[in-house]
């Protein structure tokens, strides 16, 4: 039976689900058109290639009107909407609405899509002769992401999911709030009572968030580009025409993918409360695989082109990166790492469709790889170990097995969930660390001394008089920096630092002569040393850091806190009660609610012998009590040249109490029995949060809204409370008016302090007030974690000298295509 419902905006909905079809079938039809226009003998004949292009430009305008219309809907909050309703409300600014926009898996296959659908049209216009086979390969890619936003049942299976469902059509209203809607009227109205969303996950509402994810699915989406060039060449036997203008495209997404992990690792360390950039989660390690594999698959590309050595291993690594991607996108998204990683994705049943499209290219590859085996460029000789290309190959070799190690543990669920079994690792971080740490040193050093070598052949001797005062100067400065860090207590550490001083000393020898004669290893040496410099800086600062909030008790007086955390690295503290901290002194100043978030404002002090204030900075961590995730917390961080102070709240008092309703409740039920004290003027009394002083009267006191009539007497108390040498100032107020008295109180809410002026004794020349304190356990407080991150800059700055690298290579690969 039909019902009429009340405020529903239905047309941009119907517009969505129109233009989601419309990009599925100009998909289809785009690969259907280009596949012909491959098999087409006659070069003249354009028709196929035309439709093709014509496919595929109705894709990129209906995938763009599909974010249009979806955007319109999450700006203008039409709850209606399943997908609105899920990931956005009101209370979220402008800038975290774009995060909302791909918080959902809809949202961010639409982005993949979006991005894949750019790139395409750059492919027309660039491709030249590749384009048919490569936009038949990219357009088949296309159907398969278009399809994961159809939302439509066919056979009885449920085929992609709709960012234009309704939410009545996708929750059972009924059930989920019977009291409300087994009224028919109120069913019929049910947007009357759905005043808001459920808003954007806490863990996301960082402004990395905003770009990381855009920046990530351009690396995940020019992926398909490599693979697209690849599978081309074995279809057309094009075998060696290829490496030229794919190697841009290589370096392109490898820059691109790489910077976008980056951005990940730094919304983890600005946003996420595990303490630290690197956590070796799932997901994290699924991004990270095929951008490893690309690396190892453009080096070895290189080889080839400059030694026609090792067709088959380049082709390979290019094929398994992008079906990486894939296999990424179904652990993240198929829901199976639910358990065991902070920010995957939940099933929304497309499991089946995402293994179809891993099998589709994997059929692909393996197919044109089969079917081209006899043909291929495979040479065979003696490998010339004092040759580059060997050592290219090698670290290559080094960086699959690095994968390897990473992928098998990770898939660990997949495996689990298959065969039945329940194996998990028991602390990842360390045993990721121990392995990756070794296929480190092994590449590091392979990218330091193959500087060194020429391609095909190189005279031992020169070569290794060449080699000798980069080793040296390398040791010295090892032991340099290990004293420096402190990384000395673990051998592999120390050996890692030297191959990654190693590293950057022979790729910077490398640049003197760079310079002087040609560009052409500008790039790659650059990318080198940035790479290395990641590595070092990513070794100290997780080597090296230590928590600094040490607690000797190892006792926190808050019920199950070990459940949270370990008492012996969190500090407690009352408000305005400093607390010292190793070399600094720590105050909780003040807290400050911005809905939905509680920030928090701790002062560093650093004070010498003679009580010289050396530094002095506030940090502002904030927390969100969020109803269905707990207390979710997010760090501030003091940056220093050569270290990170990192600090987040592990628990706090809550403020949905203290902030409750009081009414029907007087002041003075949250204080302690008042002092009651006769005072002169320059008296100081000790209270619990400092030392309180006596000002002199105030006989014409400033008060809103006060009227005072003849004969009527107002006068205000000046006091001062200085606490660690901050001064607050209070004023209670003393009236009388007509035969009454009345007392107006003050309070200093960060001390916990309410004071009256109740009585005036001029015959002895004092004044009486009465000084009301919070209890202890009323006080506002916090438990706080701070750990010290040595030189993590090194980090940051390799990443982006990796980046640089990147850009002049693809230049400079850009450049030499055209010039061929």
């Amino acid at each position: 039976m039909d019902i009429q419902f009340y405020g529903e905006n239905l047309l941009p909905g119907k517009i969505g689900q129109f233009l989601i079809v419309l990009a599925f079938s100009a998909s289809l039809l785009s690969t259907i058109a280009y596949f012909f226009a491959t098999k087409n003998k006659n070069l003249e004949d354009k028709s196929w290639t035309n439709i093709g292009r014509a496919g595929f430009i109705i894709n990129v305008a209906s995938i763009i009107g599909i974010g249009a219309t979806l955007f319109y809907l999450i700006l203008n909050h039409y709850n209606e909407y399943n997908y609105v309703y899920n990931h956005s409300s009101k209370e979220l600014p402008v800038y975290y609405i774009v995060s909302a926009f791909w918080e959902g898996q809809e949202g961010s296959f639409w982005l993949w899509a979006f991005w894949q659908s750019i790139l395409g049209a750059i492919l027309i216009w660039k491709a030249k002769t590749w384009e048919n086979g490569v936009m038949t390969v990219i357009a088949f890619s296309q159907v398969f992401l278009t399809s994961m936003l159809l939302g439509v049942e066919i056979f009885g299976a449920h085929v992609g999911s709709s960012p234009f469902i309704l939410l009545r059509e996708a929750v059972n209203l009924k059930e989920y709030a019977p009291v409300v809607f087994n009224d028919p009227e109120n069913f019929k109205n049910y947007l009357k009572f759905i005043v808001d969303g459920k808003g954007l996950n806490p863990l996301l509402q960082n402004y990395w968030m905003v770009i990381h994810p855009p920046t990530l699915f351009l690396g995940f989406a020019s992926m398909i580009v490599p693979f697209a060039y690849a599978i081309t060449a074995l279809w057309q036997r094009r075998f060696k025409d290829w490496v030229k203008p794919v190697l841009p495209w290589a370096l392109f997404a490898v820059m691109i993918l790489g910077a976008g992990i980056i951005m990940g690792s730094f919304w983890a360390y600005e946003a996420l409360n595990f303490g630290g950039f690197w956590a070796w989660d799932p997901v994290e390690n699924a991004s990270i695989i095929p951008w490893l594999t690309l690396i190892a698959g453009v080096h070895v590309l290189i080889v080839f082109k400059n030694t026609g050595h090792a067709y088959f291993t380049a082709i390979a690594l290019i094929l398994i990166s992008f079906l990486l991607v894939l296999y990424a996108s179904f652990l993240t998204r198929s829901g199976i790492l639910g358990d065991t990683s902070v920010h995957s994705f939940t099933d929304l049943g497309m499991s089946g469709q995402l293994i179809i499209f891993i099998i589709a290219f994997l059929i692909l590859s393996v197919y044109f790889v089969a079917t081209r085996w006899r043909s291929l460029p495979i040479t065979n000789k003696d490998e010339e170990t004092y040759s580059r290309e060997f050592w290219m190959f090698i670290g290559a070799l080094v960086l699959t097995v690095a994968c390897i190690q990473v992928i098998v543990t990770t898939s660990y669920p997949v495996f689990n969930k298959a065969f039945g079994t329940s194996k998990v690792l028991q602390n990842p971080m360390q045993y990721y660390n121990k392995w990756q740490a070794v296929f480190a040193v092994f590449v590091t050093l392979i990218s330091g001394f193959s500087q060194f070598l020429k391609y095909k052949r190189t005279e031992p001797r020169k070569f290794y008089s060449s080699l000798v005062s980069s080793v040296v100067f390398a040791l010295v400065l090892t032991a340099g920096f290990v004293w420096l860090t402190g990384v000395y207590t673990n051998l592999l550490y120390i050996i890692l630092t030297f191959s990654c001083l190693f590293a950057i000393l022979s790729n910077a020898r490398l640049l003197g002569g760079v310079f002087s004669k040609s560009n052409k290893m500008l790039g790659s040496a650059v990318a080198h040393i940035g790479f290395a410099v990641l590595l070092l800086g990513a070794l100290v600062a997780a080597a090296t850091s230590n928590p600094i909030s040490i607690n000797a008790s190892k006792f926190i007086p808050v019920k199950d806190f070990e459940k949270f955390a370990k008492p012996g690295e969190n500090i407690m503290l009352y408000k305005n009660e400093p607390k010292k901290m190793g070399k600094y002194t720590i105050t909780y100043v003040s807290d400050t609610i911005v809905a939905p978030n509680t920030f928090y404002k701790l002062n560093f002090k650093v004070i010498d012998a003679a009580g010289k204030i050396k530094e002095d900075f506030d940090l502002n961590p904030s927390i969100q009590e969020n109803e269905k995730m707990g207390l979710i917390a997010s760090p501030d961080t003091k940056h220093y040249l050569t270290s990170d102070i990192y600090t987040h709240i592990t628990q706090a008092a809550s403020k949905k109490e203290e902030h409750g309703d009081h009414e029907g409740h007087s002041e003075e039920e949250n204080y302690k029995a008042p002092r009651i004290l006769n005072v002169k003027v320059g008296d100081t009394i000790h209270v619990s949060s400092g030392v309180l002083t006596v000002g002199a009267l105030n006989s014409k006191p400033v008060v809103k809204d006060l009227t005072l009539a003849p004969g009527d007497l107002a006068v205000a108390l000046p006091l001062e409370v200085n606490v660690s040498g901050k001064i607050y100032k209070a004023e209670p107020l003393f009236m009388v008016k007509g035969n009454n008295t009345f007392d107006f109180a003050r309070k200093i809410e960060e001390l916990g302090l309410r004071v009256r002026f109740t009585k005036i004794i001029p015959e002895q020349g004092e004044f009486e007030i009465q000084i009301y304190e919070k209890p202890q356990q009323a006080k506002d407080w916090l438990v706080f974690k701070s750990i010290e991150f040595p030189y993590i800059n090194l980090y940051w700055v390799g990443t982006i000298v990796m980046v640089v690298g990147f850009v002049i290579s693809i230049f400079r690969r850009r450049k030499e295509l055209t010039t061929s």
